[in-house]
């Protein structure tokens, strides 16, 4: 039941004494904050790639997602004229190893970015969701969602 800090516990680049988690049952510890750069994102794609991963996407948060739109690397921005445009985002990001999709997360803290290979993430249900009708109440029908919630309709 651990978050994704948790469960990540190799190829993290983190400040001083920083500690990863490991196995969703470890917290990890918060290293001395830094500025997120293009070369400690190269870093961490790079290290995902050699453990044998094949990262494809790049999860931030808002202060982190508008910091990533800023980096150059070998990019030119393009100013649309005819629909008096200017396209700043970084939706994807084409690094050595492959193109990453760039998601923003509002739930994400400031200062986390995750290089993540989506092969290795997934959502699992213990029961599936289920509806059912339950004994009417004068003109009420009420359905239960999960067993759980009514609504009444």
């Amino acid at each position: 039941m651990g978050g994704l800090r948790s469960w990540v516990a190799t190829n993290d680049v983190m400040g001083t004494s920083g500690t990863s988690g490991g196995l969703g049952n470890t917290a990890a510890g918060n290293g001395t904050q830094r500025v997120f750069t293009e070369s400690l994102l190269k870093s961490v794609i790079k290290s995902v790639w050699n453990a044998g991963g094949n990262p494809t996407m790049i999860m931030v948060g808002p202060f982190n997602k508008q910091k990533l739109s800023g980096f150059t690397g070998n990019s030119t921005r393009f100013d649309a004229g005819a629909d008096a445009t200017l396209y700043t985002s970084v939706d994807v990001y084409a690094s050595d190893f492959g193109q990453l999709q760039v998601v923003p997360n509002r739930f994400s803290r400031d200062r986390d970015a995750w290089v993540l290979d989506m092969d290795y993430w997934g959502v699992a249900f213990l029961r599936d969701f289920t509806m059912h009708d339950i004994a009417k109440t004068g003109d009420a029908e009420t359905i239960a969602f999960r067993g759980n919630s009514r609504i009444k309709k």
